[in-house]
């Protein structure tokens, strides 16, 4: 009888991804280049060779989801690297937080650092060998492992950021700028297209910024010339997404002047009338106290202008309240600004000192209940604006990114217009079709009416 030689059995790495997109895609580098490598992932902690807990650490109650997420991933395998935003972080001696809480891990980095954690991952976890399959090329997509749905992806154009602002430890964890090559930029969304991406989100920690840090450098693609600028990669990320009808949506936007140019391409449709602006205040002395970029434009005529330019402009934005020395005047400035510019989505975090930023020196820490009180007052002047403007749907006829669907929609289903982006806005509860014949499946466009408001969501009739 003939003995058989089995393949050893490939290394399996869990692995959890915590944090904002920017995070995520960090997650994707990852686990790109262990699939390249032979390595199998684990869908649970117990079942995995070793552990990779890819942090946040920028608020508190980011922080303490990482530590704890960390802490159960010793106890369940015991073996764990660390990477991303808390893995750069210190504790009041000075040492890192990560090791100081959980000195048992195996290995801690900060983020964007796919070779350190690699090179930990050979360390405690050997590279897979296998005579048989090693001169196979593995067969991986361009655009890398995603872990986002088929039909919508992230796309990250820059690391890091110039701004200090007060109340952000961003810029000493993920460092500077550096803007990615646009040829580079526009290859991988290229591929990504081509993998069936029906939405590309374009993301960094300040998309206005792009290219400022190599002075615009021309780049190439497609064999020809192309500015290292936001205006010149989104026009070029436009014209790639047309020809496989696909969105393009924007991230991170802070409002320079720059911005203006930006405007006609979504008056056109070439990309989408929405604009993520973490515009974090409107009084002009708080904005200076959080050292915020553009703090002197005035930002309530820009806006004003934007939607002059393109009435369909959706804008989101975060705000931070009861900021160190924010005063009852300052605090209803903002509230006007919010009904005035019609932020259609808008989230607010109260101030929550963070270890290491230069805000907690301020003077006018304000007590923890005013600054609650405040944006539970902020939230219910928000939450009134944005109904108001989802009301101006109803009886409009809108395209919508099918993200589930039930029966090929015959019962239903739930999916996003333009003004939607995914897991933070709202979404279209879409109604099984009068129609028989109307379908329509997870991942495709569909047109709906819409009928009807709920909450910050829409209903939507397929037609």
């Amino acid at each position: 009888m003939e003995s058989q030689t089995q393949s050893p059995r490939l290394p399996h790495v869990g692995f959890v991804s915590l944090g904002c997109p920017k995070a995520l895609t960090d997650s994707e580098l990852i686990l790109t280049q262990l699939s390249a490598e032979g390595y199998q992932t684990s869908k649970t902690f117990a079942g995995a060779d070793l552990v990779i807990v890819n942090t946040c650490g920028f608020i508190d109650d980011a922080v303490k989801e990482s530590l704890d997420t960390i802490g159960e991933a010793l106890a369940e395998n015991g073996k764990v690297i660390v990477t991303g935003c808390l893995g750069a972080r210190t504790n009041g001696e000075g040492a890192n937080m990560v090791r100081a809480l959980h000195p048992s891990v195996l290995a801690v980095t900060g983020p964007h650092a796919t070779q350190e954690v690699m090179d930990a991952v050979h360390t405690h976890l050997p590279k897979p060998h296998d005579p048989f399959v090693d001169l196979v090329p593995q067969v991986i997509s361009p655009a890398g492992i995603k872990l986002t749905p088929k039909h919508y992806a992230y796309l990250k154009i820059s690391e890091g950021c110039n701004h200090r602002c007060t109340f952000c430890i961003i810029p000493s964890m993920r460092g500077d700028l550096v803007s990615r090559p646009i040829g580079d930029v526009l290859k991988e969304a290229h591929a990504l297209f081509e993998s069936g991406v029906k939405e590309l989100l374009v993301i960094s920690q300040d998309t206005s910024a792009y290219g400022v840090d190599v002075k615009y450098i021309t780049g190439f693609w497609d064999g020809k010339p192309i500015r290292t600028r936001t205006l010149e990669l989104v026009q070029a990320l436009a014209d790639i997404a047309q020809s496989y009808g696909a969105w393009v949506r924007l991230h991170y936007v802070y409002p320079y002047p720059s911005v203006d140019d930006l405007i006609p391409l979504m008056a056109t449709g070439r990309v989408l009338p929405y604009l993520d602006v973490p515009f974090q205040h409107s009084h002009p002395d708080v904005l200076k106290r959080m050292k915020r970029p553009a703090s002197g434009e005035k930002n309530i005529e820009r806006i004003l202008q934007w939607r002059k330019l393109c009435p369909e402009l959706v804008i989101r934005s975060t705000f931070i309240s009861g900021f160190p020395g924010e005063t009852e005047e300052e605090f209803s400035h903002l509230l006007e600004f919010l009904k005035e510019a019609k932020i259609d989505r808008a989230g607010c975090f109260a101030y929550s000192p963070v270890q290491g930023a230069t805000a907690n020196e301020l003077p006018g820490m304000l007590p923890q209940e005013v600054r609650e009180e405040r944006r539970a007052r902020f939230m219910q002047v928000a939450e009134h604006v944005s109904i108001q403007q989802l009301t101006y749907r109803v009886g409009s006829t809108m395209q919508v990114l099918v993200d589930q669907s039930a029966g090929i929609g015959k019962k239903g289903g739930v999916g996003r217009t333009y003004a939607d982006a995914p897991e933070i806005d709202g979404v279209v509860h879409l109604l099984p079709p009068e129609k028989i014949s109307k379908t329509f499946k997870t991942g495709e466009f569909t047109k709906a009416k819409i009928v009807a408001t709920q909450g910050h969501d829409l209903i939507g009739m397929p037609i």
